[in-house]
């Protein structure tokens, strides 16, 4: 097995949304552990994970179990889609043309890059205030803008150093959480630490399904990180890398979060509980989760710019751009995101990341619909010219079949949500679980399988991939 093709590549990413060819593949497949895995030791993992016991009110150890299953369900999904990078060498959201059609695409484009703007904004608040917290003397404000430079450098340039960036990250924020663990343990500040809370299956439920859709959440750009690596890279090998990293870096913050809110008294701010319950070594798990927030959130503005270039290549299909246009891309985002975080008020913020959760609903069928499409239909078998074409090549403008299947996945999923800004009706008569993610991979899965099974133009595309070759 081959796992690397150069050891010369560029520190700055010369690639945007082309095709990456052989001769500029590289990496190890390694890499793909170590970049989940760092990049989810963060403290908005930590934050998410308290909820189960905080806003749910399981206790320790049920709290613990529903985190796990939550994370190994979903990131079955997220590694699943890790696992096509290799084979496609392209970014998932262009890919998500060969499913969709060149303008049929355009919806999940757009919504992938709401998604990632609003994730980076909120990041870049944390960052500040994290910053803050650290140094008294630097403003929350300036600290928004240190924590937009600090990831849009990291960002810009690219895809090797967030890689380079994450196996430093992997060796200093395991340990540091390793650390954190051991000495909450030994300075517990409750008697109630294995009491509080107790089994809920509303609550269990509703925690299983915030971690699965934190997984889940990663999707639309996982296969970004390793569509570098070698076409010949088994695709269990792609797979197992992404899915430990992942579901181990973000299982520990999770556990982490609700450790830190059992060991203080009731009614702390998650963060304050962390800083409280680790004592001594508060001060440095608040710098190593700073330095965290800043290379993780990078990821988002590289998202962010990958998903604004694809939203442009569709009308401007002879136009692929190099680094100067990335770099420009992306200083433009984390200017006007930085402006915004900083002048905006608190619950602009709120409200804005309420809506990013949202969308998470509308992209649980596109996940069910490009998984199913990858490996049941064309079994990683496409025509990368026809991707990039105006017309959509083979695969059209529009593919009436994955809108009408996406179209229907949104909509069951409908009564089953539980977001900021709606909660559905089912969802209401089970105390607030929401199972949306599940109803919409359990519908959306088969239909979309059935409708392209008897569509005539997918026996037309697969002979002619077959005839033009794939790559």
């Amino acid at each position: 097995m081959v796992t690397t093709a150069t050891s010369s590549a560029p520190l700055i990413e010369k690639h945007t949304i082309g095709y990456v060819p052989p001769e500029d593949r590289h990496g190890k497949v390694r890499d793909l552990f170590t970049l989940w895995f760092g990049g989810n030791i963060a403290p908005l993992p930590i934050v998410t994970g308290a909820l189960g016991v905080q806003l749910f009110h399981l206790n320790l150890v049920w709290g613990i179990v529903a985190i796990l299953v939550g994370h190994l369900l979903g990131g079955v999904l997220m590694a699943l889609h890790s696992a096509q990078g290799p084979q496609m060498g392209i970014p998932q959201m262009i890919q998500s043309r060969a499913q969709f059609g060149s303008l049929g695409a355009l919806l999940v484009v757009v919504i992938a890059g709401v998604m990632y703007i609003g994730f980076f904004a909120s990041n870049i608040v944390l960052a500040g205030k994290s910053l803050h917290g650290v140094v008294d003397a630097v403003p929350v404000p300036v600290g928004i803008v240190v924590g937009a430079i600090g990831s849009g450098i990291i960002g810009i340039i690219g895809y090797r150093f967030i890689h380079v960036l994450n196996r430093i990250g992997t060796w200093v924020l395991g340990a540091g959480i390793v650390l954190g663990f051991g000495y909450i343990f030994t300075h517990i500040q409750t008697t109630d630490f294995l009491t509080r809370g107790e089994f809920n299956i509303s609550g269990w439920l509703a925690t299983v399904s915030l971690a699965a859709l934190w997984q889940i959440a990663f999707a639309p750009y996982v296969s970004d990180y390793s569509r570098y690596l070698p076409a010949d890279v088994p695709v269990a090998s792609t797979f197992w890398a992404t899915y430990m990293g992942s579901v181990l870096g973000s299982s520990l913050s999770f556990i982490f979060g609700a450790v830190a809110v059992l060991a203080t008294p009731v009614g702390m701010d998650t963060m304050e509980a962390v800083k409280l319950a680790t004592g001594a070594i508060g001060p440095l798990m608040l710098v190593l989760f700073l330095l965290s927030v800043i290379s993780h959130n990078a990821l988002n503005l590289y998202g962010a710019v990958l998903s604004i270039i694809t939203l442009i290549q569709t009308f401007a299909y002879r136009w692929i751009p190099t680094a100067k246009s990335r770099a420009l891309i992306s200083t433009v985002v984390l200017t006007a995101c930085a402006i915004v975080a900083v002048f905006a008020s608190k619950d602009f913020i709120g409200h804005f990341v309420d809506m990013v959760l949202v969308l998470l609903v509308v992209l649980v069928p596109w996940t069910a619909i490009n998984l199913i499409d990858f490996y049941a239909i064309h079994k990683g078998k496409y025509d990368i010219a026809s991707i990039f074409r105006v017309d959509g090549g083979i695969y059209g403008r529009y593919n009436p079949q994955a809108l009408l299947a996406y179209a229907i996945g949104i909509a069951v999923q409908i009564p089953f949500m539980n977001t900021p800004l709606y909660v559905g009706p089912i969802s209401a008569h089970i105390d607030g679980a929401d199972l949306s993610w599940v109803v919409g991979l359990l519908v959306t899965s088969p239909l979309y399988f059935w409708l392209a099974s008897r569509d005539s133009a997918y026996k037309r595309r697969m002979n002619e991939v077959a005839s033009v070759g794939s790559v």
